[in-house]
């Protein structure tokens, strides 16, 4: 069976790979990186920011006078107009991969939707939005940046750009651990310097990539195959406590 499966996986080519974790996880920064190495290599890939506008809803909110986004349109409307505004932004990635081909590499996916949720304590919400949510593929390969909430928030104070309570930053990174889809996801240390969590992220894809260098005959479709769940340095996925 085991042998099967790795059989499989290396007839699949990859067709998209995304980036979660709490805000201040290096999402962004990892996804632009990963998009131009693998383009680099020969596997052109494209970039796609699949934000839910909060940081927009929140700059619109402080012009009209209110603290932030939530204040404005209340804790529903806020989670309604992410929802929205975050299934657009994928449904244009993945259309954009089936016009162009290429790698979509995903910054933020379906799942940040759910985590956000959960976090914002509005789980009931959330088996709507799976509804809404559940005409889009899994990615291939899922890749969870985990930082401690603590250093998230050290790191979005010095961007300055936007603003988390650790309340937020602590309930979303709990949410993400706590998604059924946990176990599907591998499991990246974010904690460290770019460059070693970069490298992580591209030891873990080096199969697909061989894979996707493979060639296929004309006229043939490969269904994509769900992998076991590894660890960014090939060992199995930690299990929650």
């Amino acid at each position: 069976m085991a042998r099967s499966k790795v059989a499989r996986r290396g007839r699949a080519r990859l067709r998209a790979v995304a980036l979660i974790g709490i805000d201040g996880s290096g999402k962004t920064t990892q996804a632009h990186r990963l998009a131009e190495a693998l383009t680099a290599a020969g596997h052109p890939a494209t970039y796609h920011r699949n934000a839910g506008g909060r940081r927009f809803l929140g700059r619109v909110a402080q012009r009209l006078g209110r603290a932030d986004a939530q204040r404005l349109l209340g804790r529903t409307g806020l989670l309604a107009a992410e929802s929205v505004l975050r299934w657009l932004a994928i449904a244009a990635a993945l259309l954009g991969h089936l016009l162009t081909g290429r790698i979509a590499v995903m910054d933020r996916y379906s799942v940040c939707q759910y985590a956000s949720i959960r976090a914002h304590g509005g789980r009931h919400w959330e088996r709507l939005a799976r509804l809404g949510y559940r005409m889009f593929p899994r990615p291939q390969v899922t890749f969870l940046l985990s930082v401690d909430p603590a250093e998230a928030y050290r790191r979005i104070e010095r961007r300055g750009t936007d603003h988390e309570s650790m309340a937020y930053l602590t309930a979303a990174d709990h949410a993400y651990r706590t998604l059924p889809e946990y176990p599907t996801f591998v499991l990246v240390d974010a904690g460290r310097p770019a460059d070693e969590v970069a490298r992580q992220i591209r030891g873990h894809l080096d199969g697909w990539l061989a894979a996707a260098g493979r060639a296929t005959p004309a006229g043939s479709v490969t269904p994509a195959e769900p992998v076991p769940p590894r660890a960014a340095d090939g060992g199995p996925v930690p299990l929650r406590a």
